[in-house]
């Protein structure tokens, strides 16, 4: 699975009434760069009206998502797994990124250690920061084969 953040730029209304370029970031489970920009391309169709283009498509390395149907923003954790080399016995740390889908950084949290549940290696979070993203588009089997058809 790879996951790619792709930003949508187009013109939006604003509160106002007043029309305002604006670029949003949103992420997309694709197979490659190609497949990423045609997939937000088709899921962002029903809510754009008007022309957007996609503005940047990067990787994001993200190691495991948290969904939380509640939630209205994204979170990224950096987690520390710590682990014995049974060789030298020296501590052997590796980073991961990780979201989780919460209202606030609290409920973000809660999210993070309810899905570790059940891990038996040990880790820490080491940072943790809300992201700008709207939205994520994971990855749908039915939408693929109805993409081919």
């Amino acid at each position: 699975m790879s996951w790619f953040e792709c930003k949508i730029s187009y013109e939006k209304m604003m509160e106002n009434g007043a029309q305002k370029r604006v670029t949003e970031p949103y992420l997309v489970d694709a197979l490659s760069f190609t497949e990423a920009e045609a997939r937000i391309i088709e899921e962002m169709k029903p809510y754009i009206s008007g022309e957007f283009t996609v503005a940047d498509i990067k990787r994001s390395r993200i190691a495991e998502l948290f969904t939380n149907e509640n939630g209205d923003r994204y979170y990224r954790f950096k987690i520390v797994f710590v682990s014995l080399d049974e060789k030298s016995g020296a501590e052997k740390k590796t980073s991961v990124a990780m979201l989780a889908q919460a209202s606030d950084l609290k409920e973000a949290i809660a999210v993070l250690e309810n899905g570790m549940k059940g891990t038996i290696a040990d880790y820490t979070v080491a940072s943790v920061v809300e992201t700008m993203i709207l939205d994520i588009f994971p990855f749908s089997p039915e939408k693929r084969s109805n993409e081919r058809s």
